[in-house]
């Protein structure tokens, strides 16, 4: 029995960044000879086990056969004799195919990537040196999800460049419709970690470059011709801003959808569809909609009176939903960085801002009482409160002024 550390582990130990998690691999032992030394099973279709101390997750060595289209249709093969180089060889990036013998002392302990032996038979280290993104093998291609990988890869590791034969190899694989195989929830699974990375930018980039996006979300394929290439541009900057921000993953969404799609109904019917099918989280969804349906608001809000801002409060839900409003202005922020150069709020968001604190200082149950008080009931206490939130604004306004 012999075993190696694998992976990311590897790798990003290997660049200098900390390592987060850590796989291990185990060659030549069987299911039994494992949990005879105390580890638990916890693998569903292929052999994984439980440290007894660390609870780290032990892999046996295993190799795979294409069996039906899309990434769920492999067979596993995990015995004694599977070598460690025929379960690198399955991997989907070189640099992620390099594994470090361990010790007895480090397989439970700190690893010292500085003294291990590496064993790196597909060229990782040389593509780590010269930061390019190579696959594996050409069965990168069975498995659609290594596409996703690879662009999100590209947004993670911002210095390293795509292999020219890696790229090609991408490009094939939308063109023979492997792509189609995919299931929505492992679609936006892989685009929301990348929308999360460092330059979201490229992420989206590598799809487009490939084709993959636009049969992904076909809602969107009208963007991908040349005479949008400018919108196309422009929802990368986006996104790009956003990330910039250290915005979290619902305004890094609704910031690049709405500059890709637009402002009008049918873009926001798109976007629709297009969070259906994907199965996007709810809070992710809402905002972009809220964002295609109240940009233009936002940024005019210095034309606004304190009624048509309490309105905007109103539509917006911030009553129940304060939180979203304060996503959405962000968002709305980014668009308009974009577009206008503006680097940080501008005086419509700080205006926002004012209405929103204003109005949300108002006291609802006492001035429900009071409207109770004076014989109001139904409409007309919620008319009495609109009327507060309007006068609290104004006054505010004023005041900053």
């Amino acid at each position: 029995m012999q075993i190696y550390l694998v992976g990311g582990a590897v790798r990003d130990a290997l660049l200098g960044l900390p390592v987060q998690d850590r796989d291990w691999l185990v060659v030549g032992a069987t299911p039994e000879q494992m949990v005879a030394q105390g580890f638990t099973p916890v693998g569903r279709d292929f052999p994984v086990f439980l440290h007894p101390q660390t609870k780290e997750e032990y892999a046996l060595a295993r190799t795979e056969r294409k069996t039906a289209p899309g990434y769920q249709g492999f067979a596993f093969h995990a015995a004694p004799e599977v070598t460690l180089e025929q379960d690198l060889a399955r991997r989907d990036l070189t640099i992620n195919s390099i594994a470090a013998r361990a010790h007895s002392e480090s397989a439970v302990g700190q690893f010292d990537i500085k003294n291990a032996e590496l064993i790196d038979p597909f060229g990782g280290l040389a593509d780590i040196s010269a930061r390019v993104l190579r696959h594996t093998t050409t069965a990168f291609r069975e498995d659609p999800v290594r596409l996703l990988r690879l662009a999100r890869f590209a947004a993670r590791f911002t210095d390293f460049s795509i292999a020219p034969e890696t790229q090609a190899l991408a490009q094939a694989m939308v063109q023979a419709g492997e792509i189609d195989a995919l299931v929505a929830e492992r679609v936006w699974q892989e685009i929301a970690r990348g929308l999360m990375e460092t330059t979201p930018s490229r992420l989206l980039h590598v799809l487009h470059e490939s084709g993959a996006l636009w049969r992904l979300a076909p809602e969107l394929a009208y963007a991908a011709t040349a005479e949008n290439a400018a919108r196309f541009k422009h929802s990368l900057a986006t996104v790009d801003a956003a990330a910039a921000r250290n915005a979290p993953l619902p305004v890094r969404w609704a910031g690049w959808l709405v500059a890709q799609c637009g402002l009008d109904n049918s873009a926001a019917k798109h976007m629709e569809q297009l969070c259906t099918r994907w199965r996007v989280p709810a809070d992710c969804r809402d905002l972009a909609l809220w964002l295609a349906r109240e940009h233009t608001v936002v940024q005019n809000a210095g034309e606004l009176d304190a009624s048509a801002l309490v309105q905007l409060l109103d539509r917006s839900d911030v009553w129940r939903r304060p939180q979203r409003f304060e996503l959405g202005l962000l968002a709305s922020e980014c668009l308009a960085q974009v577009a206008h150069g503006a680097g940080t709020m501008t005086p419509t968001g700080q205006r926002l801002q004012v209405a929103l604190a204003a109005a949300t200082s108002v006291s609802t149950a006492s001035l429900a009482q009071q409207a109770q008080a004076q014989g109001l009931a139904g409409p007309a206490v919620a008319q009495h409160i609109q009327q507060a939130r309007i006068q609290a604004v104004a006054q505010r306004l004023a005041e900053g002024n």
